[in-house]
């Protein structure tokens, strides 16, 4: 049988420092530039979580929409929504919250609550320029 593909789409906004603390200020300006600010910046980030599986006979879904919407609140959005990733999510205590780590986080995070037998994909656009895929 084929697999199916669904896609949930939710949007979250943060705050944060891309600052690497074992280098000097010059080298993380020179490596990070703007994003360095020490004030912090932010990004109205968006999030497709796709889940990939078979067709449930008997309900028709790969997973209900309702109950990933429930996971992707509980475990994201509640998480890092109007927050500021370095000073109030403990995710980032001691990394560096770049869109590639939080991507892989946020697939940290949900891996755990959607069934081992489905396929999970991340996509994460920082910006609508900037987009990480985890995994690749």
């Amino acid at each position: 049988m084929s697999k199916t593909a669904i896609t949930r789409r939710a949007t979250f906004n943060s705050a944060h420092r891309l600052h690497n603390n074992q280098w000097s200020d010059e080298k993380n300006e020179l490596v990070y530039g703007k994003c360095n600010n020490p004030n912090f910046h932010g990004h109205n980030y968006v999030l497709e979580v796709k889940v990939i599986g078979e067709i449930d006979p008997e309900t028709g879904y790969v997973i209900d929409a309702k109950i990933l919407k429930d996971i992707i609140k509980s475990q994201v959005t509640d998480r890092y929504d109007h927050k500021n990733l370095n000073l109030d999510v403990s995710d980032f205590k001691n990394l560096i919250p770049t869109a590639e780590n939080i991507a892989k986080l946020i697939y940290e995070n949900l891996r755990s609550s959607i069934d081992q037998d489905k396929d999970l994909k991340i996509k994460l656009y920082e910006t609508e320029n900037n987009i990480v895929e985890y995994p690749a």
